[in-house]
């Protein structure tokens, strides 16, 4: 590695050097688009040798070049945004036109020359920017969508998150995060994933948690210029990703002062009660909730140096209102501990009738641009997110003791520079650092915890205890009470356009020196409870046999923990070279070819150490070895774009390719505590092993796309999409110890309709279709690669029941985006989803296969259920906003808005139905093998079981835990807000 950082040290070196030899012309250019120009005459013969020029004022961009043979010009590195083209050639007069560019995209611009003797015309080719109005692009073969800072400015978001934005795109949906760090970010399904295998870039710079996978650092809306959602097909230069690909691009400053003032307000009046968790006659959460938003941008030096700034702030008081059902249970719980019948503990303290949950949010982004020079530009942003939640956690069924004080802080700093060479050379350079720091303290640390059912009964979706200590776990996995992460990445992109080729190539590197955290480790006694307080209450006599040879079947079960060490820590370097070309071999086909080497350094060592040295090992009988860095890893990628003679309003795409992610290091970090000091000198660390096995997980993507522009400003896209994943996470528990290995397998495919108009600048929709299905293998859960899933039988794990849907597998969505022009200068704007229930497991802590472990499913009648047999509830959600623009000396607006969440407020469990049948309302008569519900205490009464159906039952919203609400909840809520443009 040494070596190549001397050698990236001297191309850095180099690249400046050449930046300070060029530094004497005066231009200014950002790579994130490209404009292919086609001059023709009016017979529509193409035009060589004609002088095409491009300039954007506000950015002082001015670049100009000569069509080729074919009559064709390509621009590369440009800022989005509007550009004026003009063309002229001898004999010709001069046309100018303009044309829109955001980033990720290609769009083609087609001139016509007529003879000298005819007036010059201006055309006006600026179809955007906006979701409905983007350009077709006839030379790409990635699907993608275009999201504009005029689109994320009129549509309803109800977060103000990447998962808000991206739902904009079809095959994607959101997504509950797979972990409570980072609940208020949430997560991007894409073809039927669960979100932890998309990369997101800002601004060319990485933004991947590399602990838990997805995404890291957030960013205001009010940050964001444009938004690009790639799910399929996208080229060589996008690593570790085997699902989706986000980049987003950062407003920038302008010779324009430009800049914007915001507020928005939610209330307890504003908002319905969450009939799920919150019900009559209970009274109702208190909530509050205020954004405080403000944006500044313009020139420091005229046509030299520019800034931009954004700050948001996040003022919220939640809360979590008890039941009656709990307040009952908590006084019985309360008289138990006075009369000295709870372990160690006389008093539970007082019992408010609600907790609340205050959240802080401060988000802010600064950018400075400089034109150095005609041939070099540079901008440099630093971003950072703070935040913090007190009582984090805590759910309806627990005391405030059971609740924790979540603190997160993240930062990114990066610069970039874009060099030309020469007229078809441009090289672009990317330096970033970032951070993330993250860390959960206990409301309690008294050394145990209680659990009784009501507190993990179907209205709860997470958390087990009632009071006590946080165990920082659920029925899945155990979570980080601390996190670091520090990255800092080198890029360097190459770029040629001449003749028919565009040509990239260029290398990354990610060194990543910090990558550590702990799960919680302390010790700690957890005494389950089997029935609940009240009924101790009723029969005084059952605890104090707890401790006698002849304990009564209702004594509390006793585990006890720790103390070990719960910490990992590693260092980490990932390296990936890439080289690509977009061959025009004619003006109607494109092909687009490409192929990527991706490898890691040090993903399986931890604390300085191997795996050779887990004490599991020895002995084991099942694995001889340990993992090692995957390094055969390359990726080609091939794609086409037809458009049908030459056509600008009609292109068909087709593509394939390799797309190869590391699995999140979650997964396996119980065999990297294993090896840290305090366990290797104790013996105390958790019996886990990684397969010697190991192969980066990769997909095989193919896609297929038809898109047209019909007159009247319609446009119809039809695209199918398959993804097939191999070598994906799974857990095998054996007796001794367990297993990670990745040998999962997985299939999506999807088919998906699209149709967008644009009308007048009065109206604008874009509405989509997808029929998907995603299929994987697991135990209890099924996800698409993720950490979660399991084996039911170590010795045959690919057996029958083990291969379902995904959790995500969602056969059936449909959105609406409309933006809609009314009298008075109203303006009305929705995002409306309508999908098909997801999947859901029924699982049972029975043990039916004998293998000691607890990961069967349910058995009913005497049939084993399947993954993922069952479907929870359809999920429908309207937001709409309505906004009215007050404009003040052309240059000022003032928008007043106002915005509603689930319109029409129905209720959306979602998938979050009971999935363990012990914890149904209703008790079935055999976890083992249930064939009836137990209609009283001692199951004398029972009622059949005649359907699978009769087994669903919604367990309540997620409320905070994993996120605010996007596939669960939320009940209606009305926002409030003022914004002041200039």
């Amino acid at each position: 590695m040494s070596r190549f950082v001397r050698q990236a040290h001297a191309i850095v070196c180099l690249h400046f050097l050449l930046i300070l030899a060029g530094a004497l012309r005066a231009s200014a250019q950002e790579f994130r688009g490209s404009l292919l120009v086609t001059v023709q005459d009016s017979s529509g013969g193409r035009i060589p040798g004609a002088d095409v020029s491009l300039t954007q004022d506000k950015f002082g961009i001015t670049r100009s070049a000569k069509s080729n043979a074919r009559g064709e010009v390509r621009f590369d590195a440009l800022q989005p945004g509007t550009y004026a083209i003009s063309a002229d050639a001898t004999g010709f007069k001069g046309t100018t036109a303009a044309v829109v560019v955001a980033i990720s995209s290609q769009p083609t611009l087609g001139i016509t020359l007529a003879p000298e003797t005819i007036q010059e015309t201006v055309r006006v080719h600026d179809r955007g920017p906006s979701l409905a109005s983007q350009p077709i692009e006839t030379t790409s073969s990635t699907v993608k969508t275009v999201i504009t800072s005029a689109d994320l400015d009129e549509v309803p978001l109800s977060a103000r998150t990447f998962a808000n934005i991206s739902l904009l795109a079809p095959f994607t949906a959101p997504v509950e995060p797979s972990d409570p760090t980072k609940a208020r970010i949430t997560a991007v399904s894409f073809g039927g994933s669960s979100g932890l295998n998309v990369d997101l870039s800002v601004d060319g710079g990485d933004n991947n948690d590399d602990y838990i996978g997805g995404f890291l650092q957030n960013f205001s809306p009010e940050a964001m210029q444009e938004f690009v959602v790639r799910t399929s097909q996208f080229g060589a230069d996008t690593s570790r990703t085997n699902g989706g690909s986000i980049i987003l691009s950062t407003r920038r400053g302008t010779d324009d002062w430009h800049g914007s003032l915001s507020h928005y307000y939610r209330g307890q009046n504003l908002n319905a009660r969450n009939a799920l968790d919150n019900p009559e006659p209970n009274p109702k959460q208190p909530f509050s909730r205020q954004n405080a938003v403000a944006a500044l941008g313009g020139p420091m030096k005229s046509g030299k140096l520019w800034f931009f700034t954004s700050y948001e702030y996040v003022h919220e008081n939640a809360s979590v209102a008890y039941s009656a059902k709990s307040l009952s249970e908590f006084s019985a719980l309360a008289r138990l501990a006075a009369a000295g019948d709870l372990p160690n503990i006389t008093s539970i303290g007082g019992v408010p009738t609600s907790v609340p949950v205050p959240f802080r949010d401060t988000l802010f982004s600064s950018r400075l641009d400089w034109k150095q020079s005609s041939r070099s530009q540079w901008f440099v942003r630093g971003s950072f997110d703070r935040n913090h939640t007190r009582n984090d956690l805590l759910q309806q069924g627990a005391l405030p003791s059971t609740g924790a004080t979540t603190t997160s802080n993240y930062y990114n700093i990066l610069l970039n520079n874009q060099f030309q060479f020469a007229p078809s050379w441009l090289g672009t350079l990317t330096l970033e650092a970032s951070g993330f720091h993250h860390t959960k303290a206990r409301n309690s640390a008294i050394g145990e915890a209680l659990n009784f059912p009501f507190t993990v009964s179907f209205l709860t979706t997470s958390g087990l205890e009632t009071f006590g200590d946080n165990q920082f776990a659920t029925a899945i996995a155990a979570f980080p009470v601390h996190r670091d992460q520090q990255k800092y990445q080198f890029r360097y992109d190459v770029s040629r356009a001449s003749g028919s080729h565009a040509v990239r190539f260029g290398a990354n590197l990610i060194h990543e020196p910090v990558l550590r955290g702990a799960l919680a480790s302390s010790l700690e006694t957890v005494f389950t409870y089997p029935q609940d307080p009240s009924f101790y209450i009723a029969n005084p006599g059952v605890l104090s046999t707890c401790s006698s040879l002849n304990p009564d079947p209702n004594c509390p079960a006793v585990d006890t923990t720790g103390p070990s060490d719960g910490s990992f820590s590693q260092s980490i370097r990932r390296l990936g070279f890439y080289a690509e070309d977009s061959w025009r071999l004619t003006p109607s086909f494109t092909l687009n070819a490409g192929l990527r080497y991706d490898t890691t350094f040090g993903l399986f060592t931890a604390s300085g150490r191997d795996q050779s040295l887990n004490p599991a090992l020895a002995g084991n009988g099942v694995v001889t070895g340990i993992p090692h860095d995957y390094r055969r890893a390359f990726a080609p990628r091939l794609g086409i774009a037809y458009a049908p003679h030459a056509s600008s309003t009609t292109v068909l795409r087709a593509g394939l390719g390799l797309y190869y992610n590391d699995l999140a290091q979650t997964g396996w970090v119980d065999a990297f505590t294993a090896v840290n000091d305090f366990n290797l000198q104790h013996g105390t660390g958790p019996a886990a092993l990684i397969d010697p096995r190991y192969h980066t997980p990769y997909a095989l993507t193919a896609s297929a796309a038809y898109e047209h522009a019909f007159r009247g400003d319609w446009r119809l896209s039809v695209t199918y999409e398959h993804q097939q994943g191999v070598h994906q996470y799974r857990r095998y528990e054996f007796p001794a110890f367990s297993l990670f290995r990745s040998d999962n397998r997985s299939i999506f495919n999807g088919l998906a309709l699209q149709m967008q108009h644009s009308f007048a600048q009065r109206f604008e929709l874009t509405a989509n279709y997808v029929l998907a299905h995603a299929t994987t293998w697991g135990a209890t859960v099924g996800e698409l690669f993720d950490y979660v899933n399991g084996v039911s039988n170590v010795h045959n794990a690919f057996g029958p029941g083990d291969h379902g849907p995904s959790g995500e597998d969602i056969r059936h969505r449909f959105v609406l985006v409309g933006v809609l022009q009314l009298p008075w200068k109203f303006e009305a704007s929705t995002i409306s989803q309508f999908e098909s229930a997801r999947p859901f497991t029924l699982s049972t802590p029975a043990d039916i296969n004998g293998d000691g472990v607890a990961n069967d499913r349910a058995v009913v009648n005497g049939v084993q259920t399947t993954l993922d047999q069952f479907r929870g509830a359809p999920f429908y959600q309207v937001d709409l906003r309505v906004s009215r623009n007050i404009v003040f000396r052309e240059r000022f607006t003032l928008r007043p808005f106002a915005e509603f969440f689930n319109l029409f407020n129905r209720r959306n469990p979602g998938n979050n139905f009971v999935a363990d049948i012990s914890a149904l309302p209703t008790p079935v008569n055999n976890l083992s093998n249930a064939t009836a519900f137990c209609l009283d205490p001692a199951c004398t009464q029972t009622r059949p079981i005649t359907s699978l159906s009769q087994l669903r039952a919604p367990a309540g919203a997620l409320g905070d835990f994993f996120g605010l609400g996007t596939t669960v909840g939320i009940p209606f809520a009305a926002q409030l807000g003022l914004k002041f443009i200039f």
